[in-house]
């Protein structure tokens, strides 16, 4: 027993002096980022991009640089035509100096694929990162360094395939060679669109927010919360917002996934969209777990209760909610399953009714006959409508798919999709559109949550929603996106606003945008849900926006 705990805490000596090492390289690295050198492209036309996170690497391409070394960044990229270097068609790209320089070239590690240029250490050219940049959708990337003296000259003229420039540094510097363990840029897939760091002018632009959570622990109305918020809506009603958020109420003394169980629906208000205060409860979940592993009535359905979305039906006068209501299972994930939506109404009438309190009026969507696999164990796991016309859509989603209804109830997959419903009134009866057959595959094929609806000022649909994680195993967004449309039908691609660039980034994991309130001048506010890693608690924050009428008219005339 001795000679193990000696042999035990001599690895442990070990572990710490190698993770102090590590620790003290990153530092070394970030203190001594490489020095840039100026130069200028000759007779092109090329773009240059700050080389940093969320760049765009490639012109005609959604490809973005998600991960550097820290060496590479600020330093001066150049952004070279995607199609015309994969064939093999471009000019060469031509650089002048005004000092003895290296520029550090991006070769993506593919042997075998004629569409990357394949590049091998030589007297011309020396390997300084391995995995040294992440970049979406494409191989690994190790960066090479490239000697040129003072004066123009032709970067790899005979090159085929495709290769990055990701900056240009003075010679007169030491470059330490490493292995900077960035990940195959693959794992994200497919890629998508940055607002802002892509071939289009964003419809958006992030003008600022609050740069730390406007809601988190030991707030005033946080007590009894212990793991945060996610999901709800915020509404305005003249000069007051009103939140109503799921919060993970969880229990003391419990491990944190029951804060997933034991929810609330909260009322909180606020003058500024930044100081909030908690008004009431409007829905309380029992926390009962399952006692079967089917869609059983002999299970509390009402578990868990989620995204709680208050809607203003104008004809009635009143203020209706819709809000998720699940089964919970202790062992089978996700312990959330066969999402219920209800409907609700304030006893309140009038626009100043929000508040409450509701009555519950009844089930509109549930797992049935008319279901189909994709909605999975989770589902129906959201509900939003909205108005086209005279009628009445609702997106609706579900989530951990079955691949056939023989995997029903335990064997389900991964994917969080949306689709339609339809319907005359607010009140129902919903019935889903095409039977549910296939979900809405063109905002994103695989992540797409809690959409919000509203419209530009044009007439354009707009909805929020949550962009997906960079965590968990998962390697999507991790941004709150937005999907458009001119019918309220078919909706469009999606575009990812990367708003740490705007504010400072208190959070690891992005989740659910909860609005998107016009507040004049063509400023919009978006309050979100995130989460920190180091707590338990998830916090809530606040952005703006802006609005570009311009790009928002071209839009809409892109749209058939």
């Amino acid at each position: 027993m001795f000679s193990n705990k000696m042999k035990y805490h001599s690895n442990s000596k070990i572990i710490i002096a190698v993770l102090l090492f590590l620790l003290s390289f990153q530092i070394y690295a970030q203190k001594n980022n490489w020095k840039a050198a100026s130069f200028e492209v000759v007779k092109s036309k090329y773009k240059t991009f700050k080389t940093t996170q969320y760049a765009h690497v490639f012109s005609g391409s959604k490809h973005n640089i998600v991960s550097l070394a820290p060496e590479l960044e600020g330093l001066t990229g150049v952004e070279i035509p995607l199609d015309l270097y994969k064939n093999g068609t471009n000019a060469p790209l031509k650089l002048k100096f005004k000092e003895n320089a290296v520029v550090l070239v991006g070769i993506f590690q593919d042997k075998g694929n004629k569409e990357f240029l394949q590049l091998e250490p030589s007297s011309k050219s020396t390997l300084l990162l391995q995995n040294g940049v992440t970049i979406t959708g494409l191989p690994p990337v190790n960066v090479y360094a490239l000697s040129f003296e003072k004066g123009t000259h032709s970067i790899l003229p005979d090159a085929k395939g495709l290769f990055a420039v990701l900056g240009v540094v003075q010679m007169k510097q030491a470059l330490v060679q490493r292995n900077a363990e960035k990940l195959d840029g693959r794992l994200w897939n497919p890629t998508y669109i940055i607002e802002g760091f892509s071939d289009e002018k964003p419809l958006f632009e992030i003008i600022g927010g609050e740069n730390k959570p406007v809601i988190d622990e030991g707030f005033p109305g946080t007590e009894g919360i212990q793991g945060g918020f996610e999901g709800g809506r915020v509404v305005k009603v003249g000069d007051t917002y009103h939140m109503f958020p799921t919060e993970r109420a969880g229990e003391k003394g419990v491990e944190m996934y029951y804060d997933r169980v034991k929810t609330k629906i909260g009322h909180w208000t606020s003058k500024d969209a930044i100081h909030w205060k908690r008004e009431s409860t409007i829905l309380q979940a029992s926390g009962t777990y399952a006692i079967t592993e089917d869609d059983n009535p002999m299970n509390d359905r009402r578990a868990a209760i989620w995204s709680y979305m208050p809607v203003f039906n104008e004809k009635e006068n009143k203020w209706y909610g819709y809000y998720l209501a699940y089964t919970v299972h202790k062992e089978i994930q996700p312990n959330h399953s066969f999402g219920r939506i209800w409907r609700c109404e304030s006893t309140v009438a009038g626009i100043n009714g929000i508040a409450g309190p509701y009555k519950d009026i009844g089930i509109i969507m549930e797992p049935g006959l008319d279901s189909q696999p994709w909605e999975g164990r989770q589902g129906v796991a959201s509900f939003f409508p909205y108005q086209v016309g005279d009628k009445y859509y609702g997106f609706y989603s579900g989530a951990y798919p079955f691949e056939s209804w023989k995997d029903y109830p335990k064997k389900s997959g991964k994917g969080w999709f949306v689709a339609l419903a339809e319907s005359n009134s607010l009140e129902g009866p919903w019935f889903r559109m095409n039977k549910g057959v296939e979900p809405i595959k063109t905002i994103h094929p695989v992540f797409v949550e809690n959409p919000i609806v509203s419209q530009l000022p044009n007439g354009l649909y707009i909805a929020v929603f949550d962009g997906g994680p960079e965590g968990w195993g998962h390697h999507l967004p991790n941004m709150m996106g937005y999907t458009l449309s001119k019918d309220g039908i078919h909706w469009s691609e999606a575009h990812y606003w990367p708003i740490e660039t705007k504010v400072d980034k208190w959070w690891d994991i992005m989740r659910t945008p909860l609005c998107l309130i016009p507040e004049g001048n063509d400023v919009y506010t978006i309050v979100y849900n995130a989460i920190d890693l180091k707590k338990r608690f998830h916090p809530t924050g606040m952005v703006k926006l802006k609005l570009n009428r311009e790009v928002m008219d071209a839009r809409l005339k892109e749209m058939k």
